[in-house]
């Protein structure tokens, strides 16, 4: 069993328990599935960088696009591009459709966010919709647009809720060349007759298992039979089940698929299980955040009402913690993950809201106060360690 006294990582044990968490989103969950099998959860990381790296054919300067966005990316840190852009970029450039098959944290926003600047930046004319699952993805994907299009003079508005709707009319009058937001909000603009699909020569459905798992399925059938029929459409998830394919189906016309999807978890993130009992989770918590190497912990739990408990009992502690959820206000939950992005608290605590896309550096730890309601789920929620090759770690509770 790990040692959350010593803070040893070599000795392991066993178990787990529990369900997963969810966001007030319409539509059924996964309620009723069976506890999933403890030994899911471990596997002993191999260090940092186990596999080759993978080796671009081209660097980024090499693209067929405007000088100015090429300076935007150099200023942005990126030279050679990742394998899903190295394999995307060149389909998308030549105006095919596309279906991304990548993990959380592959590059992908990059790959569609670069060639459609271009696109708009060439052609004035030329709008793109995306569509995320979550507020806090739509607004991480809108602030690295922003650092793309620098100088562009392009413009997008993010269309969320939680944030004033009045404003994002107004802005949505003013017919940006980008549109992101969440189904929820894109249909109430639509039905409010705000947002007109058909002027959007280009659509971008990211993370497209977790709308469908989270309830979003009808919601994007709607958009999608709104959108005009030629156009340039471009598919991302992580994986491709029944009724995410439902949705290809009358997405996608004549697509080139691109997989760089190796395995369900990398490499580089050593997963273990700690044992508790119901009345020791808390304790063995605060034990292991006092822990050298616990530096920057993600804490993932199952109910909005128990997570604001657990980070308000670790405040008490003197644990630098924040909180994020559906009942806090879309600034409140930004204002907790720019914190925990800055290194200004050491503990982010959320339910499943921010499991998938959220790109967050030198997260040390994932810790699953409660389990997850899937295997899916928990794949998506250690994603948050171990990026970018870097050695993570994933603990999961086990009563």
């Amino acid at each position: 069993m790990y040692n959350y006294y010593r803070g040893n990582h070599k000795n392991r044990g066993n178990g787990f328990s529990s369900h997963g968490s969810r966001p007030r989103f319409r539509g059924n969950f996964r309620r009723n599935e069976k506890k999933l099998d403890s030994n899911l959860f471990i596997r002993k990381g191999n260090g940092e960088n186990v596999e080759a790296p993978f080796v671009p054919q081209v660097k980024f300067e090499d693209y067929n696009i405007a000088e100015k966005i090429k300076r935007n990316i150099l200023d942005h840190g990126y030279t050679l591009p990742t394998e899903i852009q190295d394999k995307a970029i060149p389909q998308i450039l030549e105006g095919r459709d596309v279906i991304g098959i990548a993990n959380t944290g592959t590059g992908k926003t990059a790959a569609f966010l670069i060639t459609l600047i271009n696109k708009s930046f060439l052609d004035r004319n030329q709008r793109t919709l995306i569509v995320v699952p979550t507020r806090e993805l739509a607004v991480q994907i809108g602030d690295e647009f922003r650092l793309f299009a620098k100088g562009t003079d392009l413009e997008i508005v993010t269309a969320i809720g939680g944030a004033n709707i009045r404003r994002q009319t107004y802005e949505l009058r003013h017919r940006p060349h980008f549109v992101i937001g969440t189904p929820g909000r894109l249909k109430d603009l639509i039905e409010r007759r705000e947002l007109n699909l058909s002027i959007f020569q280009n659509v971008v459905l990211d993370e497209v298992d977790r709308m469908v798992d989270i309830g979003f399925i009808k919601d994007i059938k709607e958009i999608v039979s709104l959108l005009p029929r030629i156009r340039q459409s471009l598919f991302f998830s992580a994986t491709v089940g029944r009724e995410t394919q439902e949705i290809l189906r009358s997405f996608v016309t004549n697509p080139v698929t691109v997989s760089v999807k190796q395995q369900d978890t990398a490499e580089n993130i050593d997963q273990d299980i700690i044992r508790v009992t119901k009345n020791s989770k808390m304790e063995v918590l605060d034990r292991l955040l006092r822990q050298p190497g616990f530096d920057k912990v993600l804490v993932f739990g199952r109910t909005k009402w128990s997570m604001e408990k657990l980070s308000r009992n670790l405040i008490q502690r003197g644990v630098k913690a924040a909180a994020i959820h559906g009942n806090k206000s879309q600034n409140q939950r930004q204002r907790a993950l720019d914190e925990f992005k800055d290194n200004k608290i050491q503990v982010l605590i959320a339910t499943d809201v921010a499991s998938r896309g959220l790109d967050i550096q030198d997260v040390t730890h994932v810790i699953n106060y409660d389990a997850p309601t899937s295997y899916d789920d928990y794949i998506h929620r250690i994603g948050r360690t171990g990026r970018a090759g870097k050695k993570g770690f994933a603990l999961t509770f086990v009563e």
